[in-house]
């Protein structure tokens, strides 16, 4: 004779997991539900030109996707104006405006504008170096303007106010 004997806990949890199996196997497999946006391929183990990129690639591309590069160096010459001069004649004089290869720098005196001029072909050589180009071919070098007495569109010629002041 058989007798049946209690089910114990652990053939009650192998019942269940082959129920479960069997239930699973019956199921129609699921389908990937794509996100919306492009189908995306994998570059592989390599960098990929959709991987994070170094700031300094992203703006060297920009620049020559958008032709910039003339203005750009236009924009170093201001930019890095202490570094090509040195910080002692940088702290007396300053850059003004770059038109048509022609640098024209302000002097804060005219004695530091008389020694300007004299380092005008050694101050051109280090722009050729670090900026490179034909980007500045000229410098033009003035001393500080005085202030005008001129107010509104109309003037008379002459030395300014002199005896307005009594």
């Amino acid at each position: 004779m058989s007798e049946e004997r209690p089910a114990r806990p652990s053939d009650i949890a192998r019942a269940a997991l082959d129920a479960a199996r069997a239930a699973s196997a019956a199921r129609p497999k699921p389908t990937r539900r794509r996100i919306a946006g492009p189908k995306r391929a994998w570059s592989g183990p390599g960098p990929g030109a959709d991987d994070p990129q170094p700031l300094g690639r992203l703006v060297d591309s920009l620049v020559s996707q958008q032709d910039w590069s003339s203005q750009t160096l236009v924009g170093s010459v201001f930019g890095r104006w202490d570094t090509i001069v040195g910080p002692d004649i940088a702290s007396h004089c300053r850059p003004e405006t770059l038109t048509e290869g022609e640098l024209l720098v302000v002097a804060e005196s005219t004695a530091w504008a008389t020694q300007l001029r004299l380092l005008a072909p050694s101050i051109l050589g280090r722009l050729r170096a670090q900026v490179g180009g034909d980007v500045v071919t000229r410098l033009r070098v003035v001393g500080p303007t005085a202030p005008s007495w001129k107010k509104g569109p109309r003037s008379v010629r002459g030395r300014g106010p002199r005896d307005t002041y009594g």
